[in-house]
Protein backbone atom coordinates (compact mmCIF):
# COMPACT_ATOMS: atom_id res chain seq x y z
CA UNK A 1 0.00 0.00 0.00
CA UNK A 2 2.62 2.27 1.32
CA UNK A 3 4.28 1.72 -2.62
CA UNK A 4 1.33 2.56 -4.21
CA UNK A 5 1.09 6.02 -2.39
CA UNK A 6 5.28 6.30 -3.09
CA UNK A 7 4.23 5.93 -6.77
CA UNK A 8 1.36 7.51 -7.16
CA UNK A 9 3.38 10.28 -5.36
CA UNK A 10 6.02 10.53 -7.47
CA UNK A 11 3.56 10.39 -10.68
CA UNK A 12 1.57 13.14 -9.50
CA UNK A 13 4.89 14.92 -9.18
CA UNK A 14 6.19 13.82 -12.67
CA UNK A 15 2.47 14.98 -14.33
CA UNK A 16 3.19 18.67 -11.90
CA UNK A 17 6.74 19.02 -13.41
CA UNK A 18 6.07 18.34 -16.90
CA UNK A 19 3.28 20.59 -16.97
CA UNK A 20 5.39 23.67 -15.32
CA UNK A 21 7.82 23.05 -17.97
CA UNK A 22 5.35 23.18 -20.68
CA UNK A 23 3.50 26.48 -19.27
CA UNK A 24 7.21 27.96 -19.43
CA UNK A 25 8.04 27.11 -22.45
CA UNK A 26 4.29 27.82 -24.09
CA UNK A 27 3.95 31.16 -22.07
CA UNK A 28 2.92 33.31 -19.07
CA UNK A 29 -0.09 33.00 -16.76
CA UNK A 30 -1.82 35.87 -18.96
CA UNK A 31 -1.44 33.28 -21.91
CA UNK A 32 -3.43 30.47 -19.98
CA UNK A 33 -5.78 32.14 -18.57
CA UNK A 34 -6.74 33.61 -22.32
CA UNK A 35 -5.96 30.07 -24.02
CA UNK A 36 -8.36 28.43 -21.06
CA UNK A 37 -11.16 30.47 -21.70
CA UNK A 38 -11.07 30.49 -25.06
CA UNK A 39 -11.26 26.12 -24.82
CA UNK A 40 -14.50 26.70 -22.01
CA UNK A 41 -16.10 28.43 -24.98
CA UNK A 42 -15.74 31.86 -23.83
CA UNK A 43 -13.72 33.81 -26.55
CA UNK A 44 -16.79 35.50 -27.88
CA UNK A 45 -17.04 37.51 -24.54
CA UNK A 46 -14.35 40.56 -24.75
CA UNK A 47 -15.28 40.67 -20.85
CA UNK A 48 -12.33 38.23 -19.63
CA UNK A 49 -9.46 39.78 -22.23
CA UNK A 50 -7.33 41.43 -20.30
CA UNK A 51 -5.03 44.36 -19.62
CA UNK A 52 -7.00 46.95 -22.08
CA UNK A 53 -5.95 50.30 -22.83
CA UNK A 54 -8.37 53.23 -23.12
CA UNK A 55 -8.95 54.73 -26.50
CA UNK A 56 -10.14 58.47 -25.53
CA UNK A 57 -12.94 59.53 -26.96
CA UNK A 58 -15.09 62.92 -27.79
CA UNK A 59 -18.27 61.46 -25.93
CA UNK A 60 -20.61 63.64 -28.24
CA UNK A 61 -23.66 63.71 -28.62
CA UNK A 62 -25.06 61.46 -31.33
CA UNK A 63 -26.91 62.07 -34.53
CA UNK A 64 -29.81 64.01 -34.87
CA UNK A 65 -33.03 61.15 -34.99
CA UNK A 66 -35.72 61.61 -37.59
CA UNK A 67 -38.46 59.89 -39.23
CA UNK A 68 -37.88 57.93 -41.76
CA UNK A 69 -40.17 59.95 -44.22
CA UNK A 70 -38.27 63.06 -43.73
CA UNK A 71 -35.54 61.16 -45.16
CA UNK A 72 -37.36 59.75 -48.40
CA UNK A 73 -37.78 55.84 -46.86
CA UNK A 74 -40.58 53.26 -46.45
CA UNK A 75 -41.15 52.00 -43.06
CA UNK A 76 -42.50 49.02 -44.52
CA UNK A 77 -39.02 48.10 -46.07
CA UNK A 78 -37.20 48.96 -42.79
CA UNK A 79 -39.58 46.72 -40.83
CA UNK A 80 -38.65 44.17 -43.30
CA UNK A 81 -35.10 44.47 -42.73
CA UNK A 82 -35.67 44.49 -39.46
CA UNK A 83 -37.87 41.35 -39.16
CA UNK A 84 -34.70 39.75 -41.17
CA UNK A 85 -32.21 40.69 -38.39
CA UNK A 86 -34.45 39.41 -35.86
CA UNK A 87 -34.65 36.16 -36.98
CA UNK A 88 -31.07 35.90 -37.59
CA UNK A 89 -30.11 37.00 -33.63
CA UNK A 90 -29.04 40.49 -33.80
CA UNK A 91 -28.38 42.70 -31.21
CA UNK A 92 -28.89 46.15 -33.35
CA UNK A 93 -29.85 47.25 -36.92
CA UNK A 94 -28.95 50.93 -36.77
CA UNK A 95 -29.60 53.24 -40.34
CA UNK A 96 -28.56 56.27 -40.32
CA UNK A 97 -29.26 58.59 -43.94
CA UNK A 98 -28.00 62.23 -44.38
CA UNK A 99 -26.36 62.80 -41.47
CA UNK A 100 -29.67 61.78 -39.34
CA UNK A 101 -30.77 58.81 -37.68
CA UNK A 102 -33.99 57.21 -39.19
CA UNK A 103 -34.33 53.49 -37.33
CA UNK A 104 -33.28 51.47 -34.61
CA UNK A 105 -33.56 48.21 -33.51
CA UNK A 106 -32.75 46.46 -30.76
CA UNK A 107 -32.52 42.92 -28.95
CA UNK A 108 -31.09 40.77 -26.66
CA UNK A 109 -31.04 43.29 -23.99
CA UNK A 110 -28.86 45.73 -26.67
CA UNK A 111 -28.68 49.69 -26.77
CA UNK A 112 -27.15 52.39 -28.85
CA UNK A 113 -24.70 52.62 -26.08
CA UNK A 114 -24.32 48.84 -25.54
CA UNK A 115 -20.24 48.09 -25.52
CA UNK A 116 -19.72 45.11 -28.04
CA UNK A 117 -16.95 43.52 -29.80
CA UNK A 118 -17.32 44.07 -33.32
CA UNK A 119 -14.43 42.07 -34.12
CA UNK A 120 -12.98 42.85 -37.68
CA UNK A 121 -14.48 46.27 -37.67
CA UNK A 122 -11.35 47.08 -35.75
CA UNK A 123 -9.35 46.55 -39.05
CA UNK A 124 -10.51 49.91 -40.89
CA UNK A 125 -9.29 51.77 -38.26
CA UNK A 126 -5.47 50.97 -38.70
CA UNK A 127 -6.72 51.61 -42.73
CA UNK A 128 -8.45 55.02 -42.17
CA UNK A 129 -5.41 56.01 -39.86
CA UNK A 130 -2.94 55.20 -42.70
CA UNK A 131 -4.64 57.41 -44.58
CA UNK A 132 -4.10 60.54 -42.01
CA UNK A 133 -0.52 59.44 -41.51
CA UNK A 134 0.45 59.69 -45.44
CA UNK A 135 -1.39 63.36 -45.15
CA UNK A 136 0.40 64.65 -42.34
CA UNK A 137 3.65 63.35 -44.35
CA UNK A 138 4.47 60.29 -41.23
CA UNK A 139 4.46 57.77 -44.08
CA UNK A 140 5.94 58.90 -47.63
CA UNK A 141 3.49 57.54 -49.81
CA UNK A 142 0.66 53.86 -49.96
CA UNK A 143 3.61 52.33 -51.94
CA UNK A 144 6.58 52.92 -49.75
CA UNK A 145 8.54 49.22 -48.61
CA UNK A 146 8.14 48.26 -45.26
CA UNK A 147 12.39 48.13 -45.02
CA UNK A 148 11.98 51.92 -44.08
CA UNK A 149 9.62 51.87 -41.61
CA UNK A 150 10.63 48.37 -40.01
CA UNK A 151 13.80 47.96 -38.95
CA UNK A 152 13.56 44.51 -38.12
CA UNK A 153 13.36 43.77 -42.36
CA UNK A 154 15.75 46.48 -43.39
CA UNK A 155 17.65 43.86 -44.91
CA UNK A 156 14.86 41.44 -45.59
CA UNK A 157 12.99 40.51 -48.52
CA UNK A 158 9.71 41.20 -46.53
CA UNK A 159 11.10 44.77 -46.23
CA UNK A 160 10.07 44.95 -50.18
CA UNK A 161 6.55 44.71 -48.74
CA UNK A 162 4.50 47.67 -49.68
CA UNK A 163 2.48 49.40 -47.17
CA UNK A 164 -0.64 49.25 -50.13
CA UNK A 165 0.13 45.17 -49.55
CA UNK A 166 -0.86 45.47 -46.03
CA UNK A 167 -4.04 47.32 -46.51
CA UNK A 168 -5.05 45.13 -49.29
CA UNK A 169 -4.82 41.99 -47.15
CA UNK A 170 -1.81 40.92 -50.09
CA UNK A 171 2.01 40.90 -47.86
CA UNK A 172 2.75 37.61 -49.15
CA UNK A 173 2.83 36.37 -45.80
CA UNK A 174 2.01 32.96 -44.67
CA UNK A 175 -0.18 32.65 -41.64
CA UNK A 176 0.07 29.78 -39.10
CA UNK A 177 -1.40 26.50 -39.43
CA UNK A 178 -4.77 27.16 -37.96
CA UNK A 179 -4.46 25.06 -34.88
CA UNK A 180 -5.11 25.83 -31.44
CA UNK A 181 -2.54 23.71 -29.43
CA UNK A 182 -1.33 25.93 -26.82
CA UNK A 183 2.26 25.52 -28.33
CA UNK A 184 1.39 26.58 -32.09
CA UNK A 185 2.03 29.89 -33.46
CA UNK A 186 -1.49 30.27 -34.43
CA UNK A 187 -2.39 29.95 -30.51
CA UNK A 188 0.51 32.63 -29.89
CA UNK A 189 -0.67 35.45 -32.09
CA UNK A 190 -4.60 34.76 -30.51
CA UNK A 191 -3.31 34.71 -26.62
CA UNK A 192 0.50 35.35 -26.29
CA UNK A 193 2.02 38.23 -24.72
CA UNK A 194 4.05 39.64 -27.85
CA UNK A 195 1.71 39.72 -31.20
CA UNK A 196 4.58 42.14 -32.42
CA UNK A 197 7.08 38.95 -32.93
CA UNK A 198 4.77 36.29 -34.22
CA UNK A 199 3.66 38.19 -37.09
CA UNK A 200 7.68 39.29 -37.85
CA UNK A 201 8.28 35.98 -37.83
CA UNK A 202 5.93 34.84 -40.33
CA UNK A 203 7.55 33.87 -43.83
CA UNK A 204 7.05 35.20 -47.39
CA UNK A 205 5.37 32.61 -49.33
CA UNK A 206 4.35 34.86 -52.40
CA UNK A 207 4.96 38.10 -54.36
CA UNK A 208 3.25 40.92 -52.28
CA UNK A 209 0.46 42.54 -54.18
CA UNK A 210 -0.35 39.30 -55.54
CA UNK A 211 -2.32 37.16 -53.53
CA UNK A 212 -5.31 37.83 -51.59
CA UNK A 213 -5.31 36.49 -48.37
CA UNK A 214 -7.49 37.67 -44.85
CA UNK A 215 -4.78 37.23 -42.21
CA UNK A 216 -3.95 38.59 -38.59
CA UNK A 217 -0.41 40.03 -39.71
CA UNK A 218 -1.80 42.77 -42.32
CA UNK A 219 -3.38 44.94 -40.21
CA UNK A 220 -0.89 43.85 -37.22
CA UNK A 221 1.79 44.90 -39.32
CA UNK A 222 0.05 48.16 -40.09
CA UNK A 223 -0.61 49.07 -36.60
CA UNK A 224 3.13 48.14 -36.25
CA UNK A 225 4.08 50.86 -39.08
CA UNK A 226 2.01 53.45 -37.76
CA UNK A 227 3.70 53.34 -34.44
CA UNK A 228 6.83 53.67 -35.63
CA UNK A 229 6.12 56.27 -38.30
CA UNK A 230 4.14 58.55 -35.83
CA UNK A 231 6.17 58.07 -32.36
CA UNK A 232 2.81 57.53 -30.61
CA UNK A 233 1.17 54.13 -29.17
CA UNK A 234 -1.43 53.03 -31.75
CA UNK A 235 -4.33 53.65 -29.33
CA UNK A 236 -2.99 57.65 -28.30
CA UNK A 237 -2.89 57.99 -31.98
CA UNK A 238 -6.38 56.38 -33.08
CA UNK A 239 -7.89 58.99 -30.42
CA UNK A 240 -6.35 61.91 -31.08
CA UNK A 241 -6.90 61.80 -34.66
CA UNK A 242 -9.55 60.09 -35.63
CA UNK A 243 -11.77 58.68 -32.71
CA UNK A 244 -12.43 61.53 -30.07
CA UNK A 245 -12.92 64.00 -33.71
CA UNK A 246 -15.87 61.75 -34.37
CA UNK A 247 -17.48 62.46 -31.35
CA UNK A 248 -17.59 58.37 -30.77
CA UNK A 249 -17.31 57.28 -26.55
CA UNK A 250 -14.53 55.67 -24.95
CA UNK A 251 -13.54 52.63 -26.41
CA UNK A 252 -10.73 49.84 -25.16
CA UNK A 253 -8.42 48.13 -27.08
CA UNK A 254 -7.16 44.57 -25.84
CA UNK A 255 -3.48 44.27 -25.52
CA UNK A 256 -0.81 41.40 -25.55
CA UNK A 257 0.33 42.17 -22.69
CA UNK A 258 0.11 44.82 -19.44
CA UNK A 259 1.47 48.34 -21.88
CA UNK A 260 2.76 45.55 -24.68
CA UNK A 261 0.85 45.59 -28.48
CA UNK A 262 -2.49 46.55 -29.12
CA UNK A 263 -4.09 43.69 -31.29
CA UNK A 264 -5.68 45.68 -34.42
CA UNK A 265 -7.18 42.86 -36.85
CA UNK A 266 -10.18 42.89 -33.84
CA UNK A 267 -11.12 43.25 -30.60
CA UNK A 268 -12.00 46.68 -29.95
CA UNK A 269 -14.74 46.85 -26.88
CA UNK A 270 -16.85 50.34 -28.38
CA UNK A 271 -20.10 51.60 -28.20
CA UNK A 272 -22.19 50.04 -31.04
CA UNK A 273 -23.59 53.06 -32.37
CA UNK A 274 -20.57 54.68 -32.74
CA UNK A 275 -19.85 52.72 -35.70
CA UNK A 276 -22.40 54.75 -37.78
CA UNK A 277 -20.14 58.11 -36.93
CA UNK A 278 -17.33 56.37 -38.78
CA UNK A 279 -20.07 55.14 -41.29
CA UNK A 280 -20.58 59.30 -41.41
CA UNK A 281 -16.85 59.35 -41.99
CA UNK A 282 -17.16 57.14 -45.01
CA UNK A 283 -19.58 58.29 -46.92
CA UNK A 284 -18.22 61.67 -46.04
CA UNK A 285 -14.54 60.58 -47.88
CA UNK A 286 -12.90 61.97 -44.75
CA UNK A 287 -15.55 64.79 -43.55
CA UNK A 288 -17.44 64.17 -40.90
CA UNK A 289 -19.92 66.65 -40.05
CA UNK A 290 -18.07 69.73 -41.89
CA UNK A 291 -14.71 68.38 -40.21
CA UNK A 292 -12.27 67.20 -42.71
CA UNK A 293 -10.85 64.57 -40.56
CA UNK A 294 -9.04 62.57 -43.55
CA UNK A 295 -7.61 64.01 -46.67
CA UNK A 296 -10.33 63.83 -49.33
CA UNK A 297 -9.86 61.02 -51.91
CA UNK A 298 -8.82 58.47 -49.15
CA UNK A 299 -12.02 56.71 -48.73
CA UNK A 300 -12.50 56.80 -52.46
CA UNK A 301 -9.38 55.10 -53.46
CA UNK A 302 -10.25 52.50 -50.24
CA UNK A 303 -12.86 52.13 -52.84
CA UNK A 304 -10.83 50.86 -55.61
CA UNK A 305 -10.77 46.86 -56.31
CA UNK A 306 -7.52 45.60 -55.04
CA UNK A 307 -5.20 43.95 -57.71
CA UNK A 308 -4.98 40.88 -55.96
CA UNK A 309 -8.91 40.49 -55.47
CA UNK A 310 -11.14 42.62 -58.00
CA UNK A 311 -13.94 42.12 -55.24
CA UNK A 312 -12.22 44.16 -51.80
CA UNK A 313 -10.97 47.12 -51.37
CA UNK A 314 -8.94 48.09 -48.71
CA UNK A 315 -10.53 46.47 -46.14
CA UNK A 316 -13.63 47.10 -47.81
CA UNK A 317 -16.06 44.47 -49.63
CA UNK A 318 -17.03 45.51 -52.57
CA UNK A 319 -19.34 42.74 -54.32
CA UNK A 320 -22.47 40.95 -51.86
CA UNK A 321 -21.56 37.65 -53.83
CA UNK A 322 -18.28 37.28 -52.39
CA UNK A 323 -19.86 37.56 -49.25
CA UNK A 324 -22.21 34.97 -48.99
CA UNK A 325 -24.96 37.42 -50.67
CA UNK A 326 -27.47 35.48 -52.64
CA UNK A 327 -27.97 38.65 -54.76
CA UNK A 328 -26.00 41.82 -55.81
CA UNK A 329 -26.45 44.63 -53.88
CA UNK A 330 -29.48 46.74 -55.96
CA UNK A 331 -27.62 50.17 -55.87
CA UNK A 332 -24.29 49.29 -57.46
CA UNK A 333 -21.98 51.71 -55.13
CA UNK A 334 -22.86 49.94 -52.00
CA UNK A 335 -19.94 48.41 -50.02
CA UNK A 336 -19.66 46.63 -47.00
CA UNK A 337 -17.53 46.82 -43.74
CA UNK A 338 -17.48 42.82 -42.41
CA UNK A 339 -16.79 42.74 -38.69
CA UNK A 340 -17.36 38.55 -39.28
CA UNK A 341 -19.69 37.13 -36.57
CA UNK A 342 -22.76 38.73 -38.29
CA UNK A 343 -21.12 41.87 -38.03
CA UNK A 344 -22.00 44.68 -40.93
CA UNK A 345 -21.97 48.02 -41.82
CA UNK A 346 -23.54 48.23 -45.66
CA UNK A 347 -22.72 52.15 -47.22
CA UNK A 348 -24.09 53.38 -50.42
CA UNK A 349 -22.86 57.09 -51.24
CA UNK A 350 -25.06 57.75 -54.10
CA UNK A 351 -27.69 57.83 -51.38
CA UNK A 352 -25.81 59.20 -48.23
CA UNK A 353 -27.33 55.64 -46.26
CA UNK A 354 -25.59 53.61 -43.89
CA UNK A 355 -26.52 50.43 -42.49
CA UNK A 356 -25.11 49.00 -39.28
CA UNK A 357 -25.96 45.21 -38.04
CA UNK A 358 -24.53 43.75 -35.38
CA UNK A 359 -24.92 40.13 -33.66
CA UNK A 360 -23.42 37.59 -31.99
CA UNK A 361 -22.76 34.95 -33.84
CA UNK A 362 -22.71 34.28 -37.53
CA UNK A 363 -25.49 31.99 -39.46
CA UNK A 364 -24.45 30.29 -42.13
CA UNK A 365 -28.10 30.95 -44.24
CA UNK A 366 -27.63 35.00 -43.35
CA UNK A 367 -28.13 36.68 -47.06
CA UNK A 368 -25.58 39.54 -46.85
CA UNK A 369 -27.38 41.58 -49.47
CA UNK A 370 -31.04 41.03 -47.73
CA UNK A 371 -30.98 44.29 -45.88
CA UNK A 372 -29.49 46.45 -47.81
CA UNK A 373 -31.53 45.62 -50.83
CA UNK A 374 -34.72 45.73 -48.82
CA UNK A 375 -34.04 48.94 -47.50
CA UNK A 376 -32.51 50.58 -50.76
CA UNK A 377 -35.96 49.06 -52.86
CA UNK A 378 -37.79 51.32 -49.86
CA UNK A 379 -36.34 54.69 -50.86
CA UNK A 380 -38.44 56.88 -52.67
CA UNK A 381 -35.58 58.58 -54.57
CA UNK A 382 -33.43 55.25 -55.65
CA UNK A 383 -33.35 54.95 -59.38
CA UNK A 384 -32.47 51.33 -61.05
CA UNK A 385 -29.42 51.68 -62.84
CA UNK A 386 -31.24 49.64 -65.58
CA UNK A 387 -33.97 52.58 -65.73
CA UNK A 388 -31.87 55.16 -66.20
CA UNK A 389 -31.47 56.17 -69.89
CA UNK A 390 -30.20 53.55 -71.98
CA UNK A 391 -30.23 51.46 -69.10
CA UNK A 392 -31.68 47.58 -69.87
CA UNK A 393 -35.28 47.39 -68.89
CA UNK A 394 -35.66 43.61 -69.41
CA UNK A 395 -35.49 43.35 -65.87
CA UNK A 396 -37.87 45.70 -64.92
CA UNK A 397 -40.33 45.18 -67.51
CA UNK A 398 -41.93 41.26 -68.11
CA UNK A 399 -41.69 40.61 -71.94
CA UNK A 400 -38.62 43.51 -72.66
Amino acid sequence: MRRRCAFAALAACAIAVILGALALRVGPPLFWGRYLRSQLGAASLPAWYEPRELVAGGNEAPAPRVAPELEALDAHALASAAAYAAAHDSLALIVERNDHIVFERYWQGSSFDTATDARAFARLLPALLTGIAIAHRRIAWPDEPLRYLLREWKADARGGITVRSLLQMSSGLAPPAPTRAPWSAAAQQLFGTDVTATVLAEPLTADPGRTYLVQRADPQLLSLVLERATGERYAAYLSQELWRRIGAADAWLYLDRRAGAAYADCCMLARQGDWIRVAQLLLGDGNYRGYEIIRPGWVKAMRSPAAANTDYGTVLRLSALAGGGKAPYLARDTYAVDGEDGNFLWLVPSLQLAVLRTARRAHADFDESRIPNLIVSGARDFVPSAARPGGDISGLVPGH
